[in-house]
């Protein structure tokens, strides 16, 4: 049984002491792809190199709006840069992760403008989007109206929010699934899990973050896949294995790694 990993964060400086032991080890224990995505320009940088070094480690290449700055069109100006110069790596699948974030107070001129800015990279270069959204539905589904994606994308860690949900299966996006959905408070999991057809889930760990049940409050890694998995798995009546095969068939298809 393989797992797909379709969104994480290896670069982070929790892993600095046991990242080299921890990825062999997962990729021993069947994770043997991950996504370890960008959401800033330095953090696109750490994490090409990290792609270079591993052969079953992808990356995206984005400035999340948690990440933004008054210099975000020369961050942006950059980091197409950047994208042109390991583009013909195959190792930068996807613009991301963008998108909008309301929790804090980040100008919504400057997220809007730098999510739009990063689509037409997107489009430019025939690439999907990685999609963060918080406390931003509307906004963020009226943009993605206005702004065609020409390769569609990924809601990452999607938000378990049924207008959200049934507004991006619509705009044919995938909806990527993590932690929450095994978390005891989260109320309307099985009817999100119920909504997603089987073609359009991918899961994910947002390593080092969203630790799932039953090991919630540790420190992520994509060993932790297998309890996402068994979650959906008990909510559409399937196995394990089945719902691995299916979201890895999936992340193959939408990273367009078809060919691997």
């Amino acid at each position: 049984m393989e797992f797909f990993d379709a969104h994480a964060h290896y670069d982070d400086n929790k892993f600095e002491e046991e990242r080299d032991i921890l990825l062999k080890d997962m990729y021993n224990n069947g994770i043997t792809k991950i996504v370890s995505a960008g959401y800033s320009l330095e953090g696109t940088k750490r994490n090409i190199e990290l792609a270079k070094k591993y052969d079953f480690i992808y990356t995206t290449a984005g400035i999340s709006p948690n990440d933004l700055n008054d210099n975000f069109e020369k961050d942006i100006q950059e980091l197409e840069q950047l994208l042109v110069a390991n583009l013909q790596s195959g190792k930068i699948l996807a613009i991301g992760e963008i998108g909008l974030d309301y929790h804090y107070d980040t100008d919504k001129k400057i997220q809007y403008e730098a999510f739009r800015k990063q689509i037409d990279i997107a489009n430019k270069y025939n690439l999907p989007i990685v999609i963060h959204t918080r406390d931003a539905v509307m906004d963020t589904i009226t943009l993605l109206k206005e702004n065609k994606v020409k390769e569609k994308g990924i809601f990452h860690c999607c938000p378990l929010n049924r207008e959200l949900v049934k507004e991006a299966l619509k705009l044919d996006f995938y909806i990527s699934m993590a932690g929450p959905i095994t978390f005891k408070n989260s109320k309307n999991a099985n009817e999100i899990i119920e909504m997603v057809p089987l073609d359009k889930i991918l899961i994910e760990t947002d390593s080092p973050y969203l630790a799932p049940e039953p090991v919630r409050g540790t420190i992520n890694n994509s060993n932790n896949l297998k309890y996402i998995a068994s979650k959906i798995a008990s909510v559409k009546g399937l196995t394990i294995q089945e719902v691995a095969k299916t979201t890895y068939k999936n992340a193959l298809k939408i990273y367009k790694l078809n060919n691997l």
